[in-house]
């Protein structure tokens, strides 16, 4: 089975159009998906982007530009083809401005259309390749076993190995992932993350394998898997533990074979992936439950990597939050803040349960939160300084203070709390998505790019 010519949402609230579009565009090789609404299409590009994007204008609730504005503030660069029936030259201008990398007027003919798709995939791969050849985040920290795992990493990353990371939630799986990566030979090839945990058990073999239309019920149009959209680079499979033994079996066919069956396809593609696995869990000890494929484990376990908690480095504190106050308060545009020797030993004495993840968000709400240019004191989830946190809520100087502030210190703990699903978010805190999209855009609330 040959590989696609590329992934193309279409976004629009005619069936009609979207039917016209798909013919064109799928008899050119294209893989199409389809989205009636601007809210069905932000889910669909957070949890799988395509290479390019073809929007209409005149949408009911959010439009096209607005969109393109959502994509822009989440830090989504997908190019943009945009089609409307209004055609004019104020319109054409607005979206260029706003960043489309085509403007097509309604019936488009099938030439421009191809053509124009074609540069937007692409502009998308080049994009990609450049974003995924910038070095991701450091490993920070001066202790003897993060420097012990910065050494584990330099030696194993050039290998082909399979690996096999270990770590308490919030230690830096992804982290160590993305570095394996970058320090590889498949660098500017894709990295793809796979949270394993997030995708119901009934979606996680499309999501990991695709699917062919018609191949089960709601299976309306083709589903590229994460393991073909990773062939030449790596496919990160972030708690492994909780996939199932039927799904277990496949990722082991791709380690053995190189094979990947897409559900209701007559043949495999070949796939060339590194796979590098991460879990919070005693593998072996589900492997003696029967919860785990042995087999699958010895594959994946060629090298093991493990993430040690914060509690166990807690000297290390002092240059995380130093690092991370920079990043929030650059973000932010707030004037960069210090930390008080008390409020650092504070730290130091916290157990951190959710690890360096915990600690990030509690310096990012210092930025937010915090008045003064240094932080004295910081409120904690537990222990004596547990109420601290409220203090500089209820100092700020006006009632609508309050409120802004502390509503986007409440979002931002959901959405990080969510992995920044949207959708996800919303069901947690009982708001309509279209909603909690309203506020992120009043806020300025987006996701930092790694």
């Amino acid at each position: 089975m040959g590989p696609m010519e590329g992934r193309v949402l279409i976004v629009d609230d005619d069936p009609g159009v979207r039917k016209v579009l798909r013919r064109i565009l799928t008899g050119a090789g294209y893989a199409v998906e389809e989205a009636e609404e601007a809210f069905q299409a932000l889910d669909s590009l957070d949890s799988n982007p395509p290479d390019a994007a073809l929007l209409d204008i005149k949408m009911p609730g959010m439009d096209g530009l607005g969109l393109m504005e959502n994509l822009r503030q989440r830090g989504l660069e997908i190019p943009v083809v945009v089609l409307t029936g209004h055609g004019d030259e104020f319109t054409s201008g607005q979206c260029l401005e706003a960043g489309a990398a085509g403007y097509l007027t309604k019936p488009p003919d099938r030439a421009d259309l191809l053509l124009a798709v074609r540069g937007a995939v692409a502009q998308g791969r080049v994009a990609r390749e450049l974003d995924e050849a910038v070095e991701p985040s450091p490993l920070l920290g001066d202790s003897s076993s993060i420097r012990r795992l910065r050494e584990e990493i330099a030696r194993v990353a050039p290998s082909h190995a399979t690996v096999m990371v270990e770590g308490e939630s919030g230690t830096g799986k992804e982290l160590v992932a993305r570095r394996l990566h970058h320090l590889s030979d498949r660098a500017r090839r894709p990295f793809i993350r796979v949270n394993s945990a997030a995708i119901p058990e009934e979606l996680i073999e499309s999501e990991l394998f695709g699917h062919e239309k018609g191949s089960f019920t709601g299976a309306h149009r083709r589903q590229i898997g994460k393991f073909v959209r990773a062939d030449g680079g790596t496919i990160f499979l972030d708690e492994v533990g909780d996939m199932s033994l039927k799904t277990q079996a496949k990722v082991l066919r791709v380690l053995q074979d190189g094979e990947v069956e897409p559900v209701g396809a007559g043949s495999p593609f070949l796939v060339d992936v590194r796979v590098i696995a991460a879990t919070n869990k005693d593998l072996m000890s589900e492997v003696k439950a029967g919860a785990f494929r042995e087999d699958l484990f010895y594959r994946l376990a060629v090298v093991m990597l493990r993430t040690p908690p914060l509690r166990d480095h807690p000297e290390d504190i002092r240059l995380l939050v130093e690092h991370l106050t920079e990043i929030f308060c650059r973000e932010y545009n707030r004037r960069l803040k210090t930390w008080s020797d008390e409020a650092l030993d504070q730290l130091a004495r916290y157990p951190w349960p959710g690890n360096v993840r915990e600690l990030k968000n509690v310096v990012e709400r210092a930025v937010i939160m915090e008045l003064e240019e240094v932080v004295e004191r910081v409120g904690l989830p537990s222990g004596p300084d547990a109420g601290s946190g409220v203090d500089a809520l209820l100092n700020l100087a006006t009632l609508q203070e309050f409120q802004r502030e502390s509503e986007i210190a409440y979002l931002l703990h959901n959405l990080e709390k969510n992995a920044w699903n949207v959708a996800a978010t919303a069901r947690a805190i009982g708001t309509p998505r279209s909603n909690l999209y309203k506020k992120m855009r009043a806020y300025d609330i987006h996701r930092a790019k790694p």
